[in-house]
């Protein structure tokens, strides 16, 4: 089962009426907290757990700009997602970003990393199930980004 699995099953089994963290939240399972300060990343806001990655566009570009296209697509589109290490990831996204979201956690920075590196390629693709980034990005809703990764019941 991956982190993002985890995760999730942890909040789908959680207590009826209860809600993930908002935006800028540091307490809860690091987990949660880790998964907010990605779909905080991804929604096109400027969320302050998001570490200033202002959106699917903006990371896109990120990577792009990092020679690492080919990485988030394979993200996005339809097929294996490619592996990203923690230290390609820092790289990427910047020390600082991946620091704030370290501070949140309560993990060093090289741990943040490594954890964000398995969580942000699956998301991504969760959120990407026809292959491709939608025009518009995901939004600035993070309950419903959350929503999308949710299991139906």
């Amino acid at each position: 089962m991956s982190l993002l699995e985890s995760v999730i099953g942890a909040l789908a089994n959680a207590q009826p009426g209860a809600q993930p963290p908002a935006a800028g939240a540091t307490q809860g399972a690091p987990g949660s907290v880790l998964l907010s300060s990605v779909i905080a990343m991804l929604a096109n806001g400027q969320h302050a757990q998001g570490a200033g990655v202002g959106g699917l566009g903006d990371l896109i570009g990120r990577f792009t700009q990092g020679g690492m296209g080919d990485v988030i697509d394979s993200w996005i589109g339809q097929g294996q997602n490619a592996p990203i290490s923690g230290d390609q990831l820092s790289n990427v996204l910047g020390s600082d970003a991946i620091g704030k979201i370290a501070a949140q956690l309560g993990l060093s920075h090289g741990e943040t990393a490594g954890q964000l590196s398995q969580m942000l390629p699956e998301v991504v693709s969760r959120l990407t199930p026809n292959g491709e980034a939608p025009s518009g990005g995901f939004g600035d809703d993070m309950g419903a980004l959350l929503g999308q990764l949710m299991p139906k019941r």
